[in-house]
């Protein structure tokens, strides 16, 4: 069966892929991403957040999408509140 794999992982593709039949989102995760932690990762199918265990449908749309950006540092912003 054929879905839609997006990886937003800074290199971004987008590629129609075959998969069989049965696979779970879990299964595509491990074969796509490696040793990744799928905790560092929003997987999301048909745009709608899915259990590890959800069996893929010919034509459903995958994106994989990183909760982590790696460089990021963040800076802490003062706001002065004025007296009236």
């Amino acid at each position: 069966m054929t879905i839609l794999f997006i990886n937003n992982d800074g290199g971004g593709f987008a590629d129609e892929m075959e998969v069989p039949s049965g696979t779970t989102i879990e299964e595509l995760f491990l074969k796509q991403m490696g040793k990744e932690e799928t905790a560092d990762f929003l997987i999301r199918v048909n745009r709608s957040p899915v259990a590890a265990q959800y069996v893929l449908q010919n034509g459903d749309r995958v994106t994989i999408t990183p909760t982590k950006v790696e460089g990021f540092i963040q800076i802490p912003v003062y706001v002065r509140i004025w007296p009236t």
